[in-house]
């Protein structure tokens, strides 16, 4: 992605855990005083809630914990997606398959598990909320935050690895 580093959440309608991740990494990058070395963003596999907010309860419980969503907006991953961004992160195995799907015979990036950074969650899929309530809201905050811990982690030692090599 050029000279920044692109960072891609990806769920099923980009309301709820993807916008979510992208929020909070954004929070994160700032923090760790990077972010102007990144591009993040999020979208969804389908089209369901496309130009649409997160999920009111996404936004409630995120701002609970200092993320704001209220900017973001749904939209569908595009082909031109799997070029741009370094890391294009599924939320869930159903994720993946879609993705792979997409890019099928082509060379591309290949998407990653959201929970394959997590040092604390073990499990492969950051469970759907939207059908659920306030506490399937909050479990996937924590495992979120749990995950982009580990990511930038690995994005900070990507940009060393970059920065070593101009």
């Amino acid at each position: 992605m050029q000279d920044k580093l692109g960072v891609l959440f990806v769920c099923t309608a980009n309301i709820c855990r993807s916008p979510t991740a992208e929020a909070m990494f954004c929070s994160k990058a700032i923090a760790a005083k990077i972010m102007d070395k990144l591009i993040i963003d999020s979208a969804g596999t389908h089209y369901y809630k496309v130009g649409e907010p997160p999920d009111p309860r996404a936004q409630d419980a995120a701002s609970k914990r200092g993320y704001d969503l209220s900017a973001l907006r749904a939209r569908k991953i595009v082909l031109r997606d799997f070029d741009l961004f370094d890391y294009i992160i599924a939320m869930d195995m159903k994720n993946v398959a879609v993705l792979e799907s997409l890019i099928e015979g082509r060379l591309v990036r290949k998407p990653e598990l959201m929970m394959s950074f997590s040092q604390l969650y073990k499990g492969k899929d950051v469970p759907d909320p939207y059908g659920g309530g306030d506490r399937d809201f909050e479990l996937v905050l924590d495992m979120l935050e749990s995950a982009t811990d580990g990511l930038l982690t690995m994005v900070k030692q990507n940009l060393m690895r970059r920065e070593k090599i101009k």
